[in-house]
């Protein structure tokens, strides 16, 4: 259903979107953010402790999983969660970078026998890691499908698989050809209240500076104030880099923010990978 080359770039423009938030993710601080020794036209290493280690075109562990989920479905054609989870947490026990706590609880319950294997956790980043499903789904009732399982498994929480069904559903509308704020407002009515308040409050923000809304919506990991803040960019932009590096310099989650505005910014029709700066291409994976 999908087209190999466009769900590849998707994926590389997400991955893209993590290396290059790396360099100020999960800082918080104003005024460090103001100062902070980066060169923010290019990729920069990781300046937190969390990413010790982490090199200029490195992924944060969320770029990490995204990769790991892309290579196992190369060869796939349909999406075995069970299988799957086996295969990420032999990947775990033996990643050297950041163990978040979604991650943790969900190896513990995988140890422990506890089904649904998935933590409570309501971090926004995990639907940054959605776009390798479209590798081995059909329909969009199947990539839907596929999106909740892989969510589930890790962020077994009602606000990450309700949220996740918004972007993925945005996604596949957007694919389809549709544009992004016409299609933020016709999905809107299918979802609660609460989702619908956060896609009023990023819509009316277009227009704001991205710095002072994403520090008022809430820099933060959680869905609540990083959904709103994917609004915000997904309305207010028309160019990729400027996009991203604004999202950035908001500080905090960064990554989780800018991977999903990537891959549906990139699936626009007119959005080729040529808008994508040549030295942020320089990453460590083997998409490239």
């Amino acid at each position: 259903m999908f087209d190999e080359k466009k769900v590849k770039d998707l994926v590389l423009s997400s991955l893209v979107a993590d290396a290059y938030s790396l360099g100020a993710h999960w800082i918080y601080d104003e005024k460090q953010l103001q100062i902070l020794d980066v060169d923010w036209n290019n990729l920069n290493d990781a300046k937190v402790i969390w990413h010790k280690g982490k090199v200029a075109g490195d992924f944060t562990h969320y770029g990490d999983q995204t990769l790991w989920l892309y290579e196992y479905l190369q060869d796939k054609e349909n999406f075995d969660i069970n299988e799957y989870i086996q295969y990420w947490k032999a990947k775990t026990e033996i990643y050297n970078g950041y163990i978040d706590g979604s991650t943790r609880e969900t190896l513990e319950n995988i140890e422990n026998k506890v089904t649904p294997t998935g933590s409570p956790s309501t971090d926004l980043s995990i639907i940054g890691r959605i776009a390798p499903l479209l590798l081995v789904s059909n329909s969009k009732e199947e990539f839907l499908e596929n999106v909740e399982s892989l969510i589930s498994a890790t962020h077994n929480s009602n606000e990450a698989i309700v949220a996740s069904k918004f972007f993925a559903s945005l996604l596949l509308e957007v694919l389809n050809g549709k544009g992004i704020e016409e299609s933020i407002l016709a999905l809107k009515e299918n979802f609660d209240t609460k989702i619908q308040s956060y896609i009023y409050s990023g819509i009316a923000s277009k227009t704001d500076d991205t710095f002072q809304v994403i520090r008022d919506f809430g820099p933060a990991c959680d869905i609540s104030g990083g959904f709103e803040g994917v609004i915000h960019l997904l309305c207010k932009y028309d160019n990729f880099k400027d996009m991203i590096v604004c999202n950035a310099r908001a500080g905090g989650d960064s990554s989780a923010r800018g991977m999903i505005a990537a891959i549906i910014f990139m699936a626009q029709e007119d959005k080729k990978m040529n808008q994508i700066p040549t030295n942020w291409l320089k990453i460590k994976a083997s998409i490239v």
